[in-house]
């Protein structure tokens, strides 16, 4: 059976970046050699932070583009394992109020 990984790396800016793998130790030895991302090479170096095991390549391909999308606070959130505070940070802060 194959592999699909959704992971989320820390950047040396403190930055987040969110990718897609069938090889998940082969893909971080490229971001942290420098050649798996443009965006990965200038903040070297990178840790990893969160990744989720999947074996449909779309099912995979769609949490990517979903966490992608996200705030910086709900994919902390995420790799904090804080389940209630993915509910708060997908409010519309206009209707909701900020939720600093």
């Amino acid at each position: 059976m194959k592999f699909y990984y959704v992971y989320i790396l820390l950047c040396a800016d403190k930055s987040y970046y969110t990718g897609i793998t069938h090889n998940l130790e082969q893909r971080l030895e490229q971001h942290q050699n420098g050649t798996a991302s443009i965006y990965t090479s200038k903040r070297l170096p990178v840790q990893l932070k969160w990744y989720l095991q999947l074996t449909n390549p779309n099912d995979a391909i769609t949490i990517e583009k979903q966490i992608k999308g996200w705030s910086r606070k709900k994919k902390q959130a995420l790799i904090d394992g804080h389940w209630d505070d993915l509910v708060r940070f997908s409010k519309n802060y206009m209707e909701y109020g900020r939720q600093d």
